[in-house]
């Protein structure tokens, strides 16, 4: 199945302690069905100390599933994502407003 969201995609939590949170996707992992989101899902890694890091408690974007990402329109709300045909071209476009995502 194609993925609906893709690295740089601007999105919202929908469920977990960062519901209501936005922010932008670093990272996509279809197989295991997750993302990693800018300043969401921040858990404390304790990294030793050597040539290149000062090392200490260092703050790090945790996966998060995918179930719990909605895309954000250009309103500001969460929307789901469908695909149709623009031409001869496939493209992702809001199902709420029906603008097309990727042109």
């Amino acid at each position: 199945m194609a993925a609906k969201l893709k690295k740089g995609d601007k999105v919202i939590v929908l469920a977990g302690k960062d519901k209501g949170k936005s922010g932008t996707i670093q990272s996509v992992d279809p197989k295991a069905g997750k993302a990693i989101v800018e300043g969401v899902n921040i858990a404390i890694r304790h990294t030793r100390q050597s040539q290149t890091s000062q090392g200490g408690r260092i703050p790090q974007a945790m996966p998060i599933e995918l179930s719990n990402l909605a895309f954000e329109d250009k309103n500001g709300k969460p929307t789901r994502v469908g695909f149709k045909m623009d031409g001869d071209k496939k493209v992702r476009f809001a199902k709420t407003t029906g603008d097309v995502i990727d042109a």
